[in-house]
């Protein structure tokens, strides 16, 4: 019995060691004005600062230029160059 409980707390503790090392990328969001749309893009003017973001072709939000919109999204690097 004690084994079966000491195999069942440390499966637990490992399991949620795993999950927190899995962990993906950190969330961002953006609140500005839409300034150009594309099914694959959508530009959001956040004072003088640009933000070009790929939408997911899953998402169908009815979006037009000049609708202030909130974005979240996630950085993903598309390639890395190791600099010497």
């Amino acid at each position: 019995m004690k084994r079966t409980l000491a195999a069942a707390i440390l499966s637990s503790v490992l399991a949620l060691s795993t999950s927190a090392l899995a962990k993906g990328p950190d969330s961002y969001q953006v609140t500005g004005q839409v300034t150009e749309i594309t099914p694959e893009v959508i530009v959001v003017l956040k004072g003088k600062e640009r933000f070009e973001i790929a939408r997911d072709p899953a998402d169908k939000t009815e979006v037009k230029v000049g609708d202030k919109v909130t974005i979240k999204y996630k950085m993903t690097a598309t390639s890395i160059e190791k600099k010497k």
